[in-house]
C-alpha cells in the first residue's frame, strides 16, 4: 500500500508524518532533511502508518517536502501531444531533452508565488517528479523491474516558467528558476515495489481558477523513467533526495507557431522574429497573472495512488 509522508509544522519545527484521511500520524525521530528521512526513517514511518493519526492535516502548515540543498534535474517535450505541438515527432525519438532548475525555486504546494515584475508571460506545467533513493556516481543501466532501486518516492512539481525570458534570451535555467517556480508536493508517496507498474497510467490535471487546462496521463510519456535515469546517469550524479522532474503535457499557455510558419519567421532578424513572438503571445490569456489560483493533481484512476492537491496562487511584485 503506498504511503503518503508529509512534511509540516505545528508551531515546534518542521516534523514528519504519515497522511491517513484528513489526518497525521508524526513519525518520532527527528529527520533533517530528505535524504536523512531516506537513509534512515523506514522503519519510523512503517511504524506509524500502524498508529491512530491524531493532528489534523487543517491545522498543519504543510512544508515542501524536499528539503534544500537538492539538484533538480528536468525533462522537456516528453509527452506525445506536447511534442507534437512542438513541431517534433514523438515515434522518432531523437534526444530526451534534459535541463535544470535551481533549488532555490522550490516550496511548498500551497504557497503563493510572486510573478516577478519584468515578467509578463508566466506559464505553468505540472509534472510527475521522482524522488531519487540512493546515490548514482557513474552509468547505471534501469530496467522497470528495478526502478525501485532507484527512486523513493514520487511526488507533483509545478515546473513554473517565465518564457519571455526562457525563449527569447535563451535562458531555460534564469527562466524556470526564480525563487517559488518550483511548488512540489504536498507530500511524498512512497510505492511498494509491485505498485510501481501504476507509475505507467497515472492521471495529470491541472486547472486554473476551475477552468481545465492540463489533462493527460503518465501513459503518453516518450521517454519513461527506467531509461530516463539510464540516460541521466552517464553525465550527471544523483544523491539521495534528488529530483526528476518528467515533462509535462500538453495544455499550456505557450503555443508554438506550426513548423511552416516557424521556418518563415527563421528568415527574419533575430529581434524582429522575438518582437513578433512577444506580441503573439501577449495576446494569449492563458498566462498566468496575479490573483490567478492554480490545482495541481496526480493520482491513479483507482484512487490507490494518491499524490495530493496543489494549490498555488499567483501574486504581483
Amino acid at each position: 500500500m503506498a504511503t503518503n509522508l508529509v512534511r509540516f509544522e505545528t508551531g515546534d519545527g518542521p516534523r514528519w508524518g504519515v497522511v491517513a484521511g484528513a489526518e497525521i500520524a508524526p513519525l518520532t525521530g527527528d529527520y533533517l532533511s530528505t535524504a536523512a528521512l531516506i537513509e534512515h526513517g523506514e522503519a519510523d514511518w512503517r511504524e506509524a502508518r500502524e498508529r491512530s493519526p491524531h493532528i489534523a492535516l487543517s491545522s498543519a502548515r504543510i512544508l515542501s517536502p524536499v528539503t534544500t540543498p537538492c539538484r533538480l534535474y528536468c525533462q522537456g517535450a516528453n509527452y506525445r501531444q506536447h511534442m507534437i505541438e512542438s513541431g517534433m515527432d514523438p515515434d522518432a525519438k531523437l534526444f530526451n531533452m534534459f535541463f535544470t532548475k535551481a533549488d532555490a525555486s522550490v516550496c511548498s504546494a500551497s504557497e503563493a508565488v510572486h510573478r516577478p515584475a519584468h515578467v509578463r508571460l508566466l506559464d505553468y506545467e505540472v509534472e510527475l517528479a521522482l524522488v531519487f533513493r540512493r546515490p548514482i556516481t557513474s552509468p547505471v543501466t534501469v530496467k522497470r523491474e528495478s526502478l525501485a532501486d532507484y527512486v523513493f518516492a514520487i511526488t507533483i512539481a509545478n515546473d513554473l516558467s517565465a518564457r519571455d525570458v526562457q525563449l527569447p534570451q535563451t535562458q531555460f535555467f534564469k527562466g524556470k528558476s526564480y525563487r517559488g517556480f518550483c511548488p512540489l508536493g504536498p507530500w511524498l508517496t512512497v510505492l511498494e515495489r509491485d505498485e510501481f507498474a501504476g507509475l505507467d497510467d497515472l492521471a495529470l490535471e491541472l486547472d486554473v481558477n476551475g477552468a481545465p487546462r492540463q489533462r493527460d496521463t503518465t501513459a503518453n510519456l516518450v521517454f519513461k523513467p527506467a531509461e530516463t535515469i539510464s540516460e541521466l546517469s552517464t553525465f550527471a550524479n544523483i544523491a539521495p533526495g534528488d529530483v526528476l522532474l518528467t515533462g509535462t503535457p500538453s495544455g499550456c499557455a505557450l503555443r508554438a507557431p506550426p513548423p511552416s510558419v516557424r521556418r518563415l519567421l527563421q528568415l527574419l532578424p533575430e529581434h524582429v522574429l522575438w518582437k513578433l513572438f512577444l506580441k503573439a503571445q501577449a495576446r494569449r490569456p492563458q498566462y498566468l497573472q496575479p490573483g490567478d489560483r492554480i490545482s495541481a493533481r496526480i493520482h491513479s484512476r483507482d484512487g490507490a495512488i494518491d499524490l495530493g492537491e496543489q494549490t498555488t496562487g499567483i501574486l504581483g511584485s
